[in-house]
């Protein structure tokens, strides 16, 4: 039989044809399974337990509006809401705290999965349980049973990630305190820094170190006891530990808050702004909602999926935000070994608390930890597999750590307080992780209190690992909360905060000794004091400020660029555009771009010379001072010449970023390799899924800015990648209820099929906010919570 060429070409077309409609009818049929996992936005759902009927509506963002009878039933609407919209995002929030990612994601999280279990914050979050009051627990109880009645409606359906992962586990009470943990955790990284100065004391002489962690000198410090430590070690254990920008991580934290009295104030009540400054993902840490209560009682600002209360915003009578204090709550101690199942003590030896953690991970065998704690608290060095010295491990101490934590006591009555002086009961009630609260009331005082558990030490001041079994630098209890350094209505009427120093040096308590430099706050400072009296839109435009205080310094009048001779071709273009720029980080700039690469080409070859192995530390500003000082201060980092550096340093950036944004450097944008970018924990890692997932804006400033730009960091065009930042920003007129303006990053759904995915990201690229009032255009939609009778309970 001879088939001829034309009935060949039309079988091989239908067969074209075929194949194309299966892959279509697939790809609609994943389409219509994704879909199917969508949120309703209308109807009548019932709950079992619910005391009255809770009416929800929702603007054309999607932000509820919930209206209930109480706090039980409104934080019962809350966690049915928080399951309904991000779910997944709070099944990883518990997986991740409690180290069991690797039973969805496989080995890829070992790492994170062994940390956590070592610090066991799961097994302490269950026992802190019980140290809550029970109008608390009633509250964790309601909103454990609404997140739990969307999973069983939902089953597989409860998130378009569990259709391949099954469907999530029951939300206990206990997994709401998972949160402060991973907060109290990532919020409060000294014990890394204490791990990286002892590794570097033993590289570098005294003089170098003092550079780059400057001497405290103020009376009152304490002395530092030492302990000798292999650097070798130290840099495996820094290794095996999870560090910020990896998944499921969090960078060094920073951010601003802000508040004036009504004097100052043109509604005549206080104002207060707040933008905490966390790493970037897809969707972000916050929800925002308002929440009316029959007895007039409100809740408006932003939640976090997982916990059932108001973490930044107001109620009627106060208003609240937060930023880390960065006091130095936790110590790493070298225990001696006695024996290969004990340590030593001033009391003789004690044998190591064992805990043994089984950790299940996906397409994998199960893994045996054995986790060791001694009486300062969990062993690190474990985490590396070998001794820190001989016949030695490594144990660190955290006050997050400590039992009996009643954070979410203290943010429950923060919630309900309606003064100053009652957020100050609160504050008393939250014992991690160290913050700064920002607080202003409708009767016109304004407050900064302090919060979390601050060790005493017997001695030392917490700069580097100390000898654990003599007991001399021992914690013998916690700073007093009275003896904090709050300030409340201070006679000028103003208040802020940008991660600064809270307590002078050589003050009544010793809260650190490592500060970061407050740029921020100073330029914050700059613009309180612009005006008499501020509106809520100034607050809104000063929580999107671009000036760099630290560029204008390092290019300003008395820089040691200015003394630079005139370069020759690009780099004499580079060089012209930055003296002649006012330090604004704006994103259709060329100016910042320059800065950044020259000053990271500045810090490479100033670390190089002066002996600090490669990838070991970042410069940071204060350094970068020192080494760019027109006194050639920094000679010592610099091969006695920072001048001839900083010129060398020029000319290689200008050379590096013509290889990938063009020979012209006036051509140049910041916003080109400035970009913020919100990805999916898990979807990131999948090709083609990450992308269609991924956010993305172009933004201004950077780490000194008020509007933060917080960087990746490393070597390559990446590192400029905005990857942590404000990703809530809020302001709250005290005058009124309805005047409270918030915007998060991304949107309020965490299905990226959802058009609520990323619709805020534009209104917060802009410098824009969303209007929390309690009224809704007609029409919104809405659902109706129902209490479930007891027909509906019998099945009928």
């Amino acid at each position: 039989m001879v088939v001829t060429r034309s009935r060949w070409t039309r079988w091989l077309r239908r067969l074209g044809f075929g194949v194309l409609a299966l892959v279509l009818l697939a790809a609609l049929g994943i389409t219509a399974l994704l879909a199917w996992t969508l949120p309703p936005s209308q109807g009548s759902v019932r709950l079992a337990g619910l005391g009255a009927p809770v009416a929800i509506g929702f603007d054309g963002r999607g932000i509820p509006r919930i209206a209930a009878r109480d706090e039980r039933d409104a934080a019962m609407a809350l966690g049915w809401l928080h399951a309904r919209d991000r779910m997944f995002q709070m099944e990883l929030m518990r997986r991740g705290a409690a180290g069991r990612l690797s039973e969805l994601v496989g080995a890829s999280a070992l790492r994170l999965d062994r940390f956590t279990r070592t610090l066991g914050l799961a097994r302490r979050a269950r026992a802190d349980l019980d140290a809550q009051p029970p109008e608390t627990r009633a509250v964790l109880e309601a909103y454990a049973a609404g997140v739990n009645a969307w999973i069983a409606e939902r089953g597989r359906r409860a998130a378009p990630e569990f259709l391949a992962l099954g469907a999530p586990e029951p939300w206990r009470p206990e997994d709401s305190l998972l949160w402060g943990k991973v907060m109290g955790l990532w919020l409060s990284g000294n014990w890394r820094e204490e791990l990286l100065h002892a590794r570097l004391a033993a590289l570098l002489p005294p003089e170098r170190l003092r550079d780059l962690w400057p001497e405290e000198t103020s009376a009152g410090r304490p002395d530092q006891p030492q302990a000798a430590l292999d650097p070798a070690a130290l840099g495996r254990l820094a290794a095996a530990l999870p560090a910020f920008p990896a998944p499921f991580t969090l960078p060094g934290s920073a951010s601003n808050a802000w508040t004036v009295a009504g004097a100052r104030s043109a509604s005549g009540a206080p104002l207060l702004a707040s933008d905490p400054h966390l790493g970037f993902q897809a969707p972000i840490l916050w929800y925002l909602a308002r929440i009316d209560l029959e007895d007039g009682r409100m809740l408006a600002g932003a939640t976090s999926p997982g916990v059932p209360f108001l973490v930044i915003g107001r109620n009627a009578r106060l208003a609240w935000g937060f930023t880390t204090t960065q006091s130095d709550t936790q110590d790493v101690f070298v225990e001696r070994l006695a024996g290969p199942d004990a340590y030593e003590t001033p009391d003789g030896p004690r044998p190591f608390t064992v805990i043994e953690e089984r950790i299940a991970v996906r397409g994998g065998e199960t893994e045996i930890l054995r986790v060791r704690e001694t009486r300062h608290g969990p062993v690190l060095s474990d985490l590396e597999g070998m001794p820190a010295a001989e016949g030695t491990v490594l144990a660190v101490a955290m006050a997050n750590l400590a039992p009996a934590d009643t954070a979410a006591a203290g943010l429950h009555a923060l919630n309900r307080a309606g003064s100053v002086e009652e957020a100050r009961g609160a504050a008393a009630l939250i014992t991690s992780p160290s913050q700064n609260l920002m607080t202003a009331d409708a009767a016109g005082h304004i407050g900064l209190l302090l919060t979390g558990r601050t060790p005493v030490r017997r001695s030392g001041d917490g700069t580097l690992p100390v000898p654990g079994w003599d007991g001399a630098a021992d914690w013998t209890g916690w700073v007093p909360f009275d003896s904090l350094p709050h300030r409340v209505d201070p006679p000028g009427g103003i208040l802020a905060n940008a991660n600064n120093r809270v307590a002078p040096p050589g003050g009544p308590v010793f809260l650190g000794r490592d500060w970061i430099e407050d740029w921020r706050f100073r330029r914050i400072g700059q613009m309180l004091a612009a005006r008499e009296r501020h509106e809520a839109g100034d607050f809104v435009a000063m929580q999107r400020d671009t000036v760099s205080l630290l560029a204008r310094v390092l290019t300003g009048p008395d820089s040691l660029l200015r003394g630079l001779p005139p370069a020759e071709g690009a780099a004499g273009t580079a060089q012209a555009l930055l003296l002649a720029w006012d330090g604004d980080v704006a994103a259709d700039r060329p100016q910042p771009l320059i800065f950044h690469t020259w000053l990271r080409r500045v810090g490479q070859r100033a670390l190089r010379a002066g002996g600090v192995p490669e990838g070991t530390i970042g410069a940071h500003s204060a350094f970068l001072r020192r080494v760019l000082a027109p006194d050639n201060a920094g000679a010592a980092w610099c091969e006695g010449d920072c001048r001839a550096l900083a010129a060398r340093a020029l000319a290689e950036a200008v050379a590096e970023l013509q290889g990938s944004e063009g020979p012209d450097p006036a051509a140049w944008r910041w916003g080109n390799r400035h970009v913020a970018r919100f990805e999916h924990p898990v979807l990131r890692a999948i090709p083609g899924l990450g992308a269609a997932a991924r956010l993305e804006a172009v933004t201004g400033g950077d780490e000194w800015t008020v509007s933060r730009g917080g960087l990746r960091g490393g070597t390559g065009p990446e590192a400029w990648e905005h990857v942590h930042g404000a990703g809530l920003r809020l302001v709250a007129d005290l005058a009124d209820p309805d005047a409270t303006f918030a915007i998060i990053a991304t949107g309020q759904s965490g299905h990226p099929l959802s058009l609520h995915w990323g619709d805020l990201l534009p209104i917060w690229r802009d410098g824009g906010m969303v209007a929390l009032g309690r009224s809704m255009a007609e029409g919104a939609p809405a659902i109706q919570l129902m209490p479930q009778g007891p027909l509906d309970e019998a099945g009928g």
